[in-house]
């Protein structure tokens, strides 16, 4: 590997660390990269380069892995899951959590909820 692509996976990581830290903020690639001291359209190409997806999608995947370990984990209604995972509206909570996870947060919590024998709370 020579150093460039070592830099851009150094900065892809860095980029995810990022994201984990402040996946309840409102995205912002260009805040991003100014944090990280790099243009913005490098950040962008640099991350999808190394992970194969766009720092939006991965923004995104983090905040719904987050809703997933609180909807199975918790009794905390599902609006309030979609606002401390960082949503604005809980419809906008939905609409995403659906279409990364194939289903509503309502049918997530049903099928994988443990010991509640497919009860939701």
């Amino acid at each position: 590997m020579n150093e460039k692509q070592t830099s851009g996976k150094a900065l892809a990581k860095a980029a995810e660390i990022y994201m984990r830290a402040h996946s309840s903020e409102r995205f912002s690639l260009e805040k991003m990269a100014k944090s990280l001291y790099v243009n913005g359209s490098y950040l962008l190409r640099t991350f999808k380069h190394h992970t194969g997806m766009t720092p939006l999608y991965y923004h995104h995947r983090v905040r719904c892995e987050k809703a997933k370990e609180l909807l199975v984990q918790t009794d905390m209604e599902i609006s309030r899951i979609g606002e401390v995972s960082g949503y604005v509206t809980p419809s906008h909570f939905t609409h995403v959590f659906r279409k990364m996870e194939g289903c509503t947060p309502r049918a997530y919590r049903k099928q994988y909820r443990t010991g509640s024998g497919g009860q939701e709370s």
